[in-house]
Formats: C-alpha cells, sequence, structure tokens
C-alpha cells in the first residue's frame, strides 16, 4: 500500500491544495484548517450551511492568503496577534487572530452575509478529544482530528453500490481526505489501529461519520450531482451510538514528526479484528 494523494485545506470549508510532500507535526500537516470563516458572533461557518464557501480557491501568501472567488480575488495578509475574538467550533472555544476589515468586507461582500476570517496562530489553542485521541493532542480548525485518511479501496466500492443503484459516481474530493492511500481492499482501515509511514506511526482513533458536505460539488457547490449518501446509508451505517451516521474514512492522530510524500509505503503495525459494528440492511 502507498499514499496515493496528500492535501491540505489551508482555510476549513474552502478549496484544498493537492501536495506532493507535506511535513508531520502534532498538528497533523502544517498549513492545514488554519483558518475558518466565521459570523459576527465567533459560530464557525462550513458547506454545511453556505455551499458557496467551495467556491473560493485559497494559496498561502506570507502568512497569510491569496483568495479568488470567481473573478474576484483578494490578498488577506497575516493578522495583527493583538486582534483576536473567540470563535466556536462544535462543542470548543478558541480565541483566535482575527483579519483586518479589509478582507473582512470583500469576503462578507462575496458570501452575502457579515462574515470575518479567523486565523489558528501560534496563540491559539484547542485540543482533541481524550477519550478517542488520548491526552494533550492538539488540533487546529479541523472539525475535531489532526488527519483524515480515505483509501481508494473504499471508494472504489462505495461507487460500486452507487452503480448498482443508478445514482452515479463520486471522487474522492467529496469527501475532503488528507491522505489517500492506494488499497486493493475495500473498508480494510476498520481493522486498521495504527499505520506507519516514512517511520512515523498515526493512530486510527476514530471513524469519521459524514454530512451533507459530501453531496456537494467541490469546485461550484452544487448539490445537483450524485448523492453519496444513499450508497453510506446503505452499506455504511454505523451501529454504535458513539458515532452515530454514515462513515467514511478514519480520523487519524500522528504520534511523532517527519515528513511523508505521494508515494511512501504505508505498513499496518497494529490491527483492530473486530473492525466496527455496522447496521446491515437488508437490501444494499
Amino acid at each position: 500500500m502507498r499514499i496515493s494523494d496528500l492535501f491540505i485545506y489551508p482555510i476549513k470549508s474552502a478549496r484544498g491544495i493537492p501536495l506532493e510532500t507535506s511535513e508531520i507535526d502534532a498538528f497533523g500537516l502544517p498549513g492545514d484548517r488554519r483558518a475558518m470563516i466565521v459570523a459576527p458572533d465567533g459560530n464557525f461557518i462550513t458547506q454545511r450551511e453556505m455551499p458557496a464557501l467551495a467556491r473560493i480557491d485559497v494559496r498561502p501568501e506570507s502568512g497569510g492568503y491569496h483568495l479568488q472567488m470567481g473573478d474576484r480575488e483578494i490578498v488577506a495578509p497575516a493578522p495583527e496577534a493583538d486582534v483576536r475574538m473567540d470563535v466556536s467550533i462544535w462543542k470548543t472555544i478558541v480565541n483566535a487572530a482575527v483579519a483586518d476589515d479589509e478582507t473582512n468586507r470583500e469576503l462578507s461582500a462575496w458570501l452575502e452575509r457579515d462574515v470575518k476570517l479567523a486565523f489558528f496562530d501560534r496563540d491559539a489553542r484547542r485540543i482533541a478529544s481524550v477519550e478517542w485521541a488520548g491526552e494533550g493532542t492538539p488540533v487546529t480548525f479541523a472539525d475535531g482530528y489532526q488527519i483524515l485518511v480515505t483509501t481508494t479501496g473504499s471508494l472504489k466500492a462505495l461507487n460500486a453500490n452507487l452503480a448498482q443503484h443508478e445514482e452515479g459516481s463520486v471522487g474522492m474530493e467529496r469527501f475532503r481526505p488528507n491522505l489517500v492511500i492506494d488499497t486493493e481492499e475495500a473498508w480494510a482501515e476498520d481493522r486498521w489501529a495504527a499505520i506507519e509511514i516514512a517511520g512515523i506511526r498515526f493512530d486510527l482513533v476514530k471513524p469519521c461519520a459524514r454530512c451533507i458536505m459530501t453531496t456537494q460539488d467541490q469546485i461550484t457547490g452544487s448539490r445537483d450531482v450524485p448523492n453519496p449518501m444513499p450508497a453510506m446509508g446503505r452499506i455504511r451505517m454505523s451501529a454504535d451510538r458513539r458515532v452515530p451516521g454514515p462513515l467514511f474514512g478514519w480520523n487519524v492522530t500522528p504520534r511523532s514528526n517527519g515528513k511523508i510524500s505521494v508515494g511512501d509505503t504505508v505498513k499496518i503495525v497494529e490491527e483492530r479484528p473486530e473492525g466496527w459494528a455496522f447496521k446491515i440492511r437488508a437490501r444494499a
């Protein structure tokens, strides 16, 4: 097995960037989900309620970002460290740096509502769930964990089920992974407790429950496209109440630092023989 793709998503819910190689640190892939669109009250905003975020192209630039949406563009400079606000993401509060007024006005005009751009800078703090990832594992603005892993074998199986029901097909971009692993076997990752890449151990700590974001085109934000949710409902509905809903991919916590690249070998170093419990549907 090898890494087939690497991605970061500098601004949460905006477009991703493919990489050939990446450092790995305690936060995951440097540059991943280091900024986030928030409402004036600090509550985070994603494609779940604002599909147009999929249309924002992001390129890191001098500590800030070059942003483009259609024919409109702006450079969001690195924020001033002392201009801050508390932002909320799921059940956690993070004290984040805030973009300059011009950037916030421009983004608000693009998105047709008042928003701000929040930065997870060196003074921001957030910790992943101790229950799943263990003590003291830092995380940025990802939904909950440092890295998301998916596999090509599982996407192939999902698309086979979609095709069986004449529901089209979807690409891996719908699931916004950081690491894509090329596999022959579908759903093998359910049995992996830990993998090793380039000498770095990665623990698969929790399966990823999927939401309406997987139904959106990741270039246009349109939901008038093939929908993977019915197939996931048929073959990937969790039977474990701790993680309800349809599952695709695993949340992963790195246990050391290093560097990984597309093409690197992936080794299984620990397994969970019982896998994960799924509901059995009579007609999958």
